[in-house]
């Protein structure tokens, strides 16, 4: 049972500066701008609060593209079967058909909003491609491997033209505030040091998740997992935190910084060896290039120990100049980055924490259970990836319950008139003098990678949960006044509930490694670790009855 101070410092919302909205979004990706323009068309006034600059999120470095089964030779329930094998008994079964089922309307809708997604040559059709674990070509890409920059550009510019919503940036959202079990708005930094209170009638977490736990990550600075901690202090439930997915094949060149390499260049015909030259994949399972990340991850890391190496290359020197440069440009330029001609020599990469898939449980319109707090994106635990995404299936996700969270938030009924309720806070304890946060951080991510990375066992999980429990009264006992205390804060907590959840589930299952317990236990763990605050974590069954 992890446990935490409510507030992260002390305040009485009636001396701060007040703001008020009807929707209040947190995050800007792709989830919190279609949840903005949704709610914002529903006549709403919309506030969208980024913790940093208008173009940094998770989105935009999306390399791979948005999965949807409009394909001649493709179809609703081969794209939904795909997704239900990658996330090996845990996918909700009405939720992956639901959202597979919204997803030739979601690529439209972006289409619609100026998403210049790559055509074939005559620009009647989409070009589709294929990546891991997916059957058929299926997978819209936008520039090559820059879907993720040109979707944020085109919602960005829906959003600016949308006279219902005031984007904020440089915005650090501190907690959430709730009355009497609901969540009515937010306490905030401005960009200028000053607390504000905002108060609204629905909020719709959008925050992304929490690669920033671990030591190699490709995940900008800012996915601190910020709103996975507020969410669980005001009383929603947590789900599957043991699940992270890792990206198998992430640039590695020692003191530099960790790059993915789009799924798409595997889809292309680019090929793993190991140092030697030597494709080995087949060897561990029959899809070789093409099998699902969690199953490409982890042979890298078995064949990697095997021989005591510290990567693999991946290989593209298959793949025609004409056809690198039109379909992965960004791989080319990272590789010219570091003076690598990829058209002639390999790249050196290994894994590295990628995605969470575990997150803020939530319903199919993105209700929480805490009355007026919705959430969508990669911040949830919706039931679509279950232990393992499927590549190109997580923008999509952003559309479809970015949408519908926006339209629950819309359909909340509005405040009545009157004053706002004051709230106020003791705080956990004394202002904090000794600790350096970023130390701090720097030491929870290599704790994480050490004994939480792709590989898990009992012995790791332990030393990891011991040196948590050690470190978490200098963090979560104090007043840690400046972002980088608070990101400090929610990286501790989120640890502790991630490494908690990954011993408590005795079994290997899509992207949950246990080496000590090898295979999959449907009898046992055929369940989700859910979490929450001041209760021991419990396995709730899975949806979708006996696995198959």
């Amino acid at each position: 049972m992890i446990d935490t101070p409510r507030y992260l410092r002390r305040f009485d919302t009636a001396l701060l500066p007040q703001m008020f909205c009807d929707v209040l979004v947190i995050g800007a990706g792709i989830a919190g701008h279609c949840a903005a323009l949704e709610a914002a068309q529903s006549g709403r006034r919309v506030l969208v609060l980024t913790k940093d600059g208008p173009l940094e999120s998770n989105t935009v470095y999306a390399q791979a593209g948005i999965a949807a089964p409009m394909g001649d030779d493709d179809s609703v329930s081969a794209h939904v079967r795909d997704t239900m094998e990658a996330g090996d008994g845990l996918c909700d079964p009405s939720v992956v058909e639901t959202v597979v089922g919204e997803a030739a309307d979601a690529v439209r809708a972006l289409a619609s909003l100026g998403v210049a997604f790559d055509r074939v040559s005559d620009g009647s059709l989409l070009r589709l491609g294929r990546e891991g674990g997916h059957s058929a070509r299926r997978v819209a890409h936008a520039h090559g491997d820059a879907t993720g920059r040109e979707i944020q550009r085109a919602l960005g510019e829906a959003i600016a033209a949308q006279s219902g919503v005031r984007k904020v940036p440089g915005t650090f959202v501190v907690d959430l505030l709730t009355v009497d079990g609901r969540c009515v708005g937010a306490l905030v930094r401005t960009a200028s040091g000053e607390l504000h209170v905002v108060w609204a009638t629905a909020v719709v977490l959008a925050t992304g998740g929490a690669g920033r736990l671990f030591r190699e990550t490709t995940n900008p600075a800012v996915t601190t997992g910020d709103g996975l901690a507020m969410a669980f202090r005001a009383g929603a439930a947590l789900a599957d935190m043991e699940f992270m997915q890792f990206h198998p094949t992430v640039l590695y060149v020692p003191g530099a910084g960790r790059v993915l390499l789009s799924e798409a260049a595997r889809g292309e015909g680019a090929v793993i060896r190991d140092i030697g030259g030597e494709r080995f994949l087949d060897a561990y399972d029959s899809r070789g290039e093409l099998a699902p990340r969690d199953v490409v991850s982890r042979a890298i890391v078995t064949h990697m120990i095997a021989r005591g190496e510290t990567h693999v290359l991946l290989d593209l020197t298959g793949i025609s100049a004409e056809r690198l440069n039109d379909r992965l440009p960004g791989v080319v330029a990272t590789g010219r980055s570091i003076g690598i001609d990829v058209r002639a020599r390999p790249l050196p990469v290994r894994p590295a924490a990628h995605y969470t898939i575990g997150g803020v449980r939530c319903d199919l319109e993105g209700r929480t259970g805490v009355p007026g707090l919705l959430a969508a994106g990669e911040v949830t635990s919706s039931g679509l990836h279950g232990a393992n995404r499927l590549a190109s299936n997580s923008l999509l996700e952003g559309v479809v319950f970015g949408r519908r969270a926006g339209r629950s938030a819309a359909a909340e009924p509005l405040r009545p008139a009157g004053p706002a309720p004051v709230i106020q806070s003791d705080g956990p304890g004394p202002r904090a003098g000794a600790v350096d946060s970023e130390d701090m951080v720097r030491s929870v991510e290599s704790a994480l990678w050490r004994g939480a990375g792709v590989r898990r066992d009992r012995e790791g999980l332990l030393t990891a949960a011991a040196l948590l429990e050690e470190w978490s009264p200098w963090v979560l006992e104090r007043e840690l006044p400046e972002p980088s205390g608070m990101e400090a804060q929610n990286l501790i907590l989120l640890s502790r509930l991630l490494v908690e959840a990954a011993l408590a589930r005795e079994e290997t299952r899509g992207v949950h490694w246990r080496v000590e317990f090898p295979t999959r236990d449907d009898v046992r763990f055929r369940t989700h670790a859910v979490q929450r605050l001041g209760e021991p974590l419990v396995h709730a069954p899975a949806a979708g009855g006996p696995a198959k």
